[in-house]
């Protein structure tokens, strides 16, 4: 009997268009510390949450690839990662702050469909208090500026490892 090995062949690895952080180290310097500074006060696993949905809805692999594998290494479940895309059928998965966090990211992500409503907006006052809500809202910013540098120069997917950095 004969073993029948198939290869799988994946279409091939896209270049990346311009190193935008080695041409604009003081940008790339400057965004690590907005990074480092909107963190602060909030709960990493929320803020995991944060980043790869807004990574979903802008498209940026980079990042999902990024936020993903942090998320993991940092004991967030493949099944809460998984259902993100799909939150709001999948309700079960998220506590009310998460939720709360999860939706006002996608308000300030697509502001092509208006404005941030006050019912979302409230929904999430009512969960964070006022410097963690700022917090929140500098965090949700920062990955999407994050999202269009990573989606604009066409980085790379696939070859980040959990706490590599830069």
């Amino acid at each position: 009997m004969a073993n029948d090995e198939t290869t799988t062949t994946y279409a091939p690895e896209p270049p990346v268009r311009l190193e935008w952080a080695r041409h604009a180290p003081e940008v790339y310097k400057a965004m690590i510390r907005l990074d480092s500074a909107a963190r602060k006060g909030l709960d990493p696993t929320l803020y995991e949450l944060v980043k790869i949905r807004a990574s979903q809805i802008n498209h940026c692999a980079f990042c999902l690839d990024m936020h993903t594998k942090d998320a993991l290494a940092a004991g967030e479940s493949v099944e809460r990662i998984v259902q993100l895309a799909a939150w709001e059928e999948s309700r079960h998965f998220y506590t009310d702050k998460e939720l709360a966090a999860i939706e006002l990211t996608e308000a300030v992500t697509v502001l092509t469909d208006g404005f941030v409503p006050d019912e979302v907006y409230e929904r999430a006052a009512k969960r964070f208090d006022e410097a963690e809500l700022s917090q929140l809202i500098a965090a949700i910013t920062v990955i999407n500026a994050w999202n269009r540098f990573g989606v604009t120069c066409r980085m790379t997917p696939g070859h980040y490892q959990p706490g590599q950095h830069g």
